[in-house]
């Protein structure tokens, strides 16, 4: 998939699977399984390195998780997060994005909106495609009780959107919108030119995401309500990440259960 196509997906109605991945193994399993995007997300931080958030992810640490996925994927779209601390300014974030690029990822993404402004003119001027993300941003989670829904309130909910607005403005190419109510959701998505892809977002965003991890059951503690295990209910990985693409196409997921 090329990032040319992801306006296609919004134009034609056509929902968006994303899934995570850390490693080539699991990289090409879940290409082989149709998913359109795949991130090499710093949720690397807690799944594979046992931390308490994102925070201690380097750069480093994104470069080698990127390069190992990015040679084992034929077919999704590539997407690299910029760790903490990566792009704190434009001439910073544009060495580490051209990193990320030249070890294989198609994209890279980065939390924050309008205070990004500068940083998302330099990468966009230098033909570097972005991700952006709003709403939850776990860059700034120190630890468990910063996980809350964001954009509840009719002012903060304005700033996100305001936000999107203005990501879309920048040419930005797509945005993530992590645990906001699904109407904001779905209002900010019918608001912006960009595709949405929801993460604890609701249905309305034009495409879902979820860590591996969490979707194959595999992840410990308590899973917030966004998360399905697609394992459940089939005998391979293989088959639960085709259900969860499946389920995803035809609008099926996030059902409002797991909504906000």
């Amino acid at each position: 998939m090329k990032h040319s196509e992801l306006n296609i997906f919004k134009e034609n109605g056509q929902k968006i699977a994303c899934l995570t991945a850390y490693d080539a193994s699991m990289a090409k399993l879940i290409d082989s399984a149709g998913v359109d995007i795949i991130l090499i997300g710093d949720s690397l931080g807690m799944v594979i390195q046992g931390a308490e958030n994102t925070r201690s992810v380097s750069m480093k640490d994104m470069l080698y998780h990127t390069e190992i996925v990015a040679k084992a994927c034929k077919q999704a779209l590539v997407i690299a997060d910029m760790p903490f601390h990566s792009y704190e300014n434009a001439q910073t974030a544009l060495a580490n994005a051209k990193e990320l690029i030249n070890n294989g990822a198609n994209m890279v993404k980065l939390e924050g909106g309008s205070e990004n402004t500068e940083v998302i003119k330099a990468l966009v001027s230098n033909d570097i495609n972005v991700c952006g993300h709003l709403g939850l941003q776990p860059q700034l989670v120190v630890d468990s009780s910063g996980y809350k829904v964001q954009g509840r309130d009719k002012d903060s909910a304005q700033i996100i959107l305001d936000n999107a607005k203005i990501l879309d403005s920048l040419g930005v190419d797509i945005l993530v919108l992590e645990c906001v109510p699904s109407n904001l959701a779905k209002s900010i998505t019918n608001s912006v030119t960009i595709p949405t892809i929801g993460i604890g977002a609701g249905k309305e965003c034009d495409g879902q995401v979820l860590v591996s991890y969490d979707m194959l059951g595999i992840s410990l503690g308590k899973q917030p309500r966004f998360v399905r295990n697609f394992l459940n209910s089939e005998n391979t990985i293989t088959a639960a990440v085709k259900a969860f693409v499946l389920e995803v196409k035809q609008g099926n997921f996030p059902a409002e259960s797991e909504s906000y």
